[in-house]
């Protein structure tokens, strides 16, 4: 469905007066759509027209930008790079520069390419630890604060009635855990030198114990949601889930004060705990006949209007904004799990960095997913996944 803000059609004959057209993904959080259009009716230099996207929004996005009749400002998810090399992108540096530190850097990175930003994070989505607090001391046991303890703590409560000690995804964690082992143990996906960042043996150490827990019979596999959904820790199924912070608010809801958030643990001899984040971000089409008003509009409301930011991410679901300043302004973040949850993302967060590739992707998440459901030696398997990204991080650094 695509609805727009006023009758404008987005293509003016000329700059002055021609009207922009804005692309978002569909939010699944009610009341998020009216939102945007309200925000986009509120810009008085230019006629905004919002479409909201369902279905596959980057694929779209991927083929709209090759055309003309694609968007001149629109969200994207993740690292820019290929946009950015393949042309189809504009430079929004200068828009944001005034309050460039103020922005959450671990998201801004992946929008950064050869000192020039590329995107304007939009708001911060994160993932953590969530654990029940009378399930833990039921088994006996702390929260976790470093991974050996997390294997421990999970194995413990399994041993207990029904429930299982951690829920990871019905996968065993091969979809969402991606990096966050590896940073939890002190490396990366990528060095910032831009070479394969876990060539280390620690990562294997750090995978192996991640294969520990599935070997464990700790992990909750089969629950009737994955794990984006609380259910399975709510239901008493699991004393322990990973799941988002837009979870938050449902599990405080049903279990009131009888939880608590961490983040990964790290792995107890050199690193440090570890926290994913991510953040759609405003850019800009290279293909657009109004550049200069679609830079214009990109900064109005994502860098000027922060009060339009603050109710994007806490009015509608429960996201943390993009800015650090507008994070510790919210008053639903300033207290209990929601403020330790944003000082985690600040403290520990990581993003995909921008040269990490699809392909890289793939290669890593298929050995992952060997390696835990089917034992796969991390040593042999993550050798084959450094060679590949080696590959991959040769061949985009010669575009």
């Amino acid at each position: 469905m695509a609805t727009a803000c006023g009758s404008n059609t987005g293509r003016g004959d000329g700059d002055s007066g021609a009207g922009l057209r804005q692309w978002y993904h569909q939010y699944g959080e009610p009341g998020t759509e009216r939102a945007v259009k309200r925000y986009a009716a509120a810009y008085k230099k230019t006629e905004v027209t919002v479409q909201w996207r369902p279905g596959d929004y980057d694929r779209q996005t991927a083929a709209a930008l090759l055309t003309d009749s694609g968007p001149d400002v629109f969200e994207v998810n993740g690292p820019l790079l290929d946009q950015i090399q393949g042309g189809q992108v504009v430079d929004l540096t200068a828009e944001i520069e005034p309050v460039k530190d103020d922005f959450n850097q671990a998201v801004l990175a992946p929008k950064t390419w050869q000192g020039k930003v590329w995107g304007i994070p939009q708001v911060i989505d994160m993932q953590m630890l969530y654990y029940r607090k009378s399930a833990l001391k039921d088994a006996g046991v702390q929260p976790p604060r470093t991974l050996d303890e997390l294997v421990d703590a999970a194995k413990a409560v399994s041993g207990k009635k029904k429930t299982k000690g951690l829920f990871l995804g019905n996968d065993g964690g091969v979809g969402v855990l991606s990096g966050t082992p590896l940073f939890a143990a002190g490396l990366s996906l990528i060095s910032e030198e831009g070479k394969v960042g876990f060539d280390d043996p620690a990562a294997a150490r750090a995978l192996g114990k991640i294969r520990q827990l599935y070997a464990d019979k700790s992990l909750l596999l089969g629950a009737p949601t994955d794990w984006s959904d609380p259910s399975a820790l709510v239901q008493g199924l699991t004393a322990m889930q990973w799941s988002g912070l837009w979870a938050l608010p449902q599990i405080k809801k049903a279990l009131g004060d009888d939880f608590g958030v961490l983040p990964f643990p790290g792995d107890g001899s050199g690193g440090k705990p570890a926290v994913p984040v991510g953040a759609y971000g405003s850019a800009v089409s290279a293909r657009s006949k109004h550049t200069a008003q679609a830079k214009a509009f990109a900064k109005w409301l994502w860098v000027e209007r922060t009060d339009f930011q603050r109710d994007f991410a806490l009015s509608y679901g429960f996201h943390i904004p993009a800015r650090i300043s507008l994070a510790k302004q919210a008053e639903q973040l300033r207290e209990g799990a929601a403020a330790d949850a944003v000082r985690f993302a600040t403290e520990y967060g990581h993003a995909e960095p921008l040269l990490w590739t699809a392909a890289s992707r793939t290669a890593y998440q298929d050995a992952l997913s060997r390696i835990i459901k089917d034992g796969a030696h991390p040593e042999g398997e993550l050798k084959g996944v450094v060679r590949k990204v080696s590959a991959e991080l040769q061949r985009v650094k010669k575009k």
